[in-house]
């Protein structure tokens, strides 16, 4: 049962050649912060390019509930007052992050240091997710935290009226607990350091440089050191939010597998933490490029263009760098389907706690359309059966899981035989143009009558 209303089972089945310009949503991981940051300074920020899908949409109503001013004027276009550094008011009703674990993590270390109480929930899906990871280190900063076992949702932080900077070691790698406990440090007095084994997402560094915050980052023998000076006044700031790696890795994974296919996908953020899935779809040898580099609000942008490209090769994605596409991992496991060989994804746990157990629900579905997978703790291996080999046939469980879902419409757009989900609604909270964005390219995507 869906987590997202009424379930929308789908069907993907081959059609002819994608082509076209495939215009995806802006960049989520950037919109969430936009929101929390604008809601954070003093002043009118304004926001070009917000994505509007449900994640987001849900953080912009918890910036409202804590007393920030936030004007959605169409278009993408949004202005946030904000309320300055430890003026969260105390909510009046439950914060309500829907799909969405960036949403919450963050909002909960934006919130921890400050005098107020503040209970989150979230739909099904996120309510089985673990939290612990981010309320311990926020616990060092003083917050005190009653939730449901093993740290899940619904949960209520009863953020310290006496916070204390923390130095704290980021024990896997996730840019959410690092976001969390350098959100939180904002409104602590002195300086907090995160140090990360392995660099993620570098966003919320970059926004806080530009906010005004005082923030530095060194690369160290311990590790990646980043180091955060509190108590800043904020300045508001204008955002052109870059078009979203994740999202723009659906069309031009599709492309990849579709014969005949040609797309171009503009204006995609290539920050060097986030652009992993492309640089390995070059490695398996896709007929992908970049055109008309540049840099936009401090992010190196470029539009990709993608062709169809039957002689991809199964590769060993080097471990380093699961961090800058850990999202991505899904939808690799379909392009892995259309190459020869092995490909082999090591250094992957996180996916095992992500919207759900993305090895697992991936693993069951293409073993389901004639795939072989292997499996373990931290790795996984994807059996290649070439371009014209996927037979497809079945119908996967998305497990409320929006990319779960759009890797296996995709799959379906170059099997033998029509690819199904049993719900498609998950979509919205990421992409909530995917289903158009892929008919205009020529896909064939049918929504069952139920």
């Amino acid at each position: 049962m869906s987590g997202h209303g009424t379930p929308i089972p789908m069907t993907s089945r081959r059609a002819g050649p994608l082509s076209g310009v495939a215009e995806v949503p802006g960049d989520k991981s950037i919109s969430h912060r936009s929101l929390i940051l604008g809601a954070m300074a003093i002043g009118e920020t304004h926001i070009s390019g917000l994505l509007e899908g449900e994640d987001v949409l849900d953080t912009a109503k918890a910036m409202r509930a804590f007393g920030a001013e936030v004007t959605d004027h169409g278009n993408g276009e949004w202005t946030v007052v904000g309320v300055g550094v430890g003026g969260f008011a105390e909510p009046d009703q439950v914060i309500d992050c829907g799909n969405s674990g960036t949403g919450v993590r963050l909002i909960m270390g934006a919130a921890a240091t400050q005098p107020i109480s503040v209970t989150y929930t979230g739909d099904a899906s996120l309510n089985k997710r673990p939290m612990a990871r981010v309320t311990d280190p926020l616990a060092l900063f003083g917050t005190t935290t009653l939730g449901r076992s093993g740290g899940r949702l619904p949960m209520t932080l009863k953020g310290s009226s006496d916070p204390v900077p923390v130095r704290y070691e980021v024990p896997v790698p996730s840019a959410q607990v690092k976001s969390a406990v350098l959100l939180a440090g904002l409104n602590v007095p002195g300086k907090t350091v995160v140090i990360e084994k392995e660099a993620t997402r570098d966003h919320s560094e970059r926004m806080l440089a530009g906010f005004g915050a005082e923030i530095t980052v060194e690369d160290t023998e311990e590790g990646r050191v980043i180091t955060l000076t509190g108590q800043p006044e904020l300045k508001p700031q204008v955002i052109a939010v870059p078009r979203d790696p994740s999202s723009a890795a659906f069309p031009v994974c599709a492309a990849l597998v579709t014969p005949g296919s040609d797309v171009l996908v503009p204006g995609i953020g290539l920050n060097p933490t986030r652009a992993g899935l492309f640089a390995t779809l070059r490695d398996m040898g896709a007929d992908l490029t970049y055109e008309n580099e540049r840099e936009e609000g401090g992010e190196p942008v470029a539009d990709l263009r993608a062709k169809f490209s039957p002689n991809m090769q199964g590769i060993e994605v080097p471990p380093e760098r699961a961090a800058s596409m850990i999202d991505e991992y899904p939808i690799l496991s379909v392009v892995a389907s259309y190459a020869k060989g092995t490909t082999m994804m090591a250094g992957v746990k996180e996916l095992r706690v992500k919207e759900s157990d993305r090895i697992d629900a991936m693993a069951r579905g293409l073993r389901a359309n004639g795939i072989t997978v292997d499996e373990g703790d931290d790795w996984w291996s994807v059996e290649g059966l070439g371009p014209d080999g996927v037979p497809g046939g079945a119908t996967c469980e998305s497990f409320l899981d929006h990319r779960i879902a759009m890797s296996f419409l995709i799959l379906g757009m170059g099997a033998q035989k029509p690819v199904s989900i049993d719900d498609g609604s998950p979509i919205a909270t990421s992409f909530p143009i995917f289903e158009r964005l892929m008919a205009d390219l020529g896909a064939q995507l049918i929504r069952a009558n139920i």
